[in-house]
């Protein structure tokens, strides 16, 4: 058995079949003659690439195999890599390397330090001192990768190495399990309960690890047994908790001021499955309440050294949250009065939409098992009043906030959930950033419904020009793109919505076909500070 064949088995012995990918010279000798049992996905940029093993490796909830070429192809997927290493996304991204007697020499396509090249955004990152440590290494980086806290990984492989002859002691690799016991300990259930039980009002702050960990229902019991209030963490990746639920508030501005301000009179913060917290836009203030005490349920200890407040436990989330729902006493206190949702602007028929129309249209179309990815930002804050979001894994966003990681997002998680539709809310920059996408979903058949929120500039960027007094800016508009037209050109049927009523049409026929739709909506712009 060469390295090669050693590496197809452990990777079979890990479910990893599925290939995503954009090939180079480097890595022709890893993919001849591949085993008729994987599958190879193509991106036509590996952004795209990445988009999509990301997408697929949340949906499944395990590692996704990445093959990039060289250093130019993991710079170009490096984009998207910052939402992937922010999402602890379990990925093992490998590039080709050129043949070993010739990277000193730095010859074209050598990958030179390739280790270096995605740091910090990898938990770890590799290139095997010799040939026969090849599989050893692609098996500690798939543990890596799945291991919390997840993450993504990185090795660079010499194209020369895979048709070395591999060690006699690969068949124990393949047999390898790595597993994790992170429960709290009995003393940090009693004392969490006693400090939860104590409070006379609790609040819940959770983040995306709860519904990876698939805790929502725990997270739902914990609450309901409080009577807490309950906010997503700033910057949300995923949903945690119904948005329709009556103990439900909405998600937490990413400022410290803001989140101070809604959080005043709460005696207790727990905080869930997020770090404390990711802020954005400066906005100055005290980091919490006055006589307010925090306590923060995290699987990464990275994330908890860093927080500059509160009590950090670091343990499996789901585990955890599981233990608290059950542990915690009953309160005889009255909940909090469900929120207000806003209404839907009437009246309005015709083109330009407001985006809060088209996110309604949307939820009164899909099917109840829908699955939302979402890169439309400044469209974000009208996600919790108007999306009805109560599944695991219903919603993804890019945890980073880079740009260019939805299209091939939506991609991915609908190739890992084949049972459920997929709507991509794309906003018209993002759009442009990884388009290419559209070519993966038509040449695998993959019924993603994209729709894209046109309004002719980066809205998200336009609203912070006015939010930091900035005037005069360039950059900021991208009108002219015809969606319709580049859908025809990647092969995926293209429509325009000229209205309320098509909108709802076009929705309902793409979602039943089995094949992916492009619907292009001009919106009005909105601000999302306003």
């Amino acid at each position: 058995m060469d390295v090669r064949e050693a590496t197809y088995e452990i990777l079979r012995a890990h479910g990893l079949t599925t290939i995503f990918g954009n090939p180079g010279s480097n890595e022709l000798t890893f993919l001849d003659d591949m085993p008729s049992d994987f599958r190879y996905i193509l991106g036509l940029h590996e952004g795209v690439v990445l988009g999509m093993a990301d997408g697929y490796a949340q949906a499944t909830g395990r590692p996704a195999f990445v093959n990039l070429h060289a250093a130019a192809g993991t710079g170009n997927a490096m984009g998207v890599l910052t939402d992937s290493a922010n999402a602890h996304t379990p990925l093992v991204v490998t590039a080709g390397q050129q043949v070993r007697s010739q990277v000193g020499t730095e010859v074209m396509l050598a990958n030179v330090d390739a280790p270096l090249l995605p740091r910090p955004l990898v938990k770890w990152s590799a290139e095997p001192l010799c040939a026969a440590d090849v599989p050893r290494t692609i098996s500690q980086a798939v543990h890596t990768a799945g291991t919390p806290p997840t993450g993504p990984v990185y090795v660079s492989v010499p194209l020369d190495d895979w048709q070395t002859e591999a060690g006699a002691d690969v068949a124990h690799l393949t047999q390898r399990t790595v597993t994790s016991a992170g429960a709290l300990t009995p003393g940090q259930l009693d004392d969490l309960t006693a400090m939860l039980d104590g409070a006379t009002s609790p609040v819940l702050v959770l983040g995306a690890a709860v519904d990876a960990a698939g805790a929502n229902e725990d997270a739902v019991i914990l609450a309901e047994r409080l009577q807490a209030p309950v906010w997503i963490a700033p910057s949300p990746s995923r949903c945690p908790f119904p948005t329709r639920h009556p103990l439900f508030r909405g998600a937490l501005p990413a400022a410290i001021g803001a989140v101070t301000h809604l959080l005043a009179g709460h005696d207790v913060v727990l905080v869930a499955g997020a770090p404390v917290f990711r802020y954005h836009q400066y906005d100055p203030g005290q980091y919490l309440p006055e006589g307010a005490r925090l306590v923060h349920l995290t699987d990464d200890p990275a994330e908890a050294a860093r927080a500059p407040i509160g009590r950090s436990v670091v343990s499996d989330v789901g585990a955890a949250l599981q233990a608290l729902a059950r542990s915690v006493r009953q309160a005889d206190r009255p909940g909090p009065p469900a929120r207000p949702l806003p209404g839907v602007p009437g009246g309005e028929q015709e083109a330009p939409l407001d985006p809060a129309v088209v996110l309604a249209t949307v939820d009164e179309v899909t099917p109840e098992n829908v699955v939302y990815v979402k890169e439309s930002t400044s469209t974000t804050a009208l996600v919790w009043d108007h999306l009805d979001l109560h599944r695991p894994g219903s919603y993804y966003f890019p945890a980073a906030g880079g740009l260019g990681w939805g299209m091939g997002a939506a991609v991915g998680v609908q190739l890992a959930e084949p049972d459920r539709p997929v709507v991509a809310l794309i906003g018209d920059g993002s759009a442009s950033y990884a388009i290419t996408a559209l070519w993966s979903a038509a040449r695998y058949r993959v019924p993603v419904t994209f729709v894209v929120l046109v309004n002719g500039n980066y809205q998200a960027l336009q609203s912070f020009t006015e939010h930091m007094g900035v005037t005069g800016a360039p950059g900021i508009d991208v009108p002219g793109i015809d969606f319709v037209s580049l859908a025809a050109g990647y092969g995926v049927a293209g429509h325009r919505a000229h209205g309320r009523d098509e909108l709802r049409q076009l929705l309902t026929d793409a979602v039943a076909d089995d094949g992916p739709h492009l619907i292009e909506v001009p919106t009005r712009a909105i601000n999302p500070f306003a």
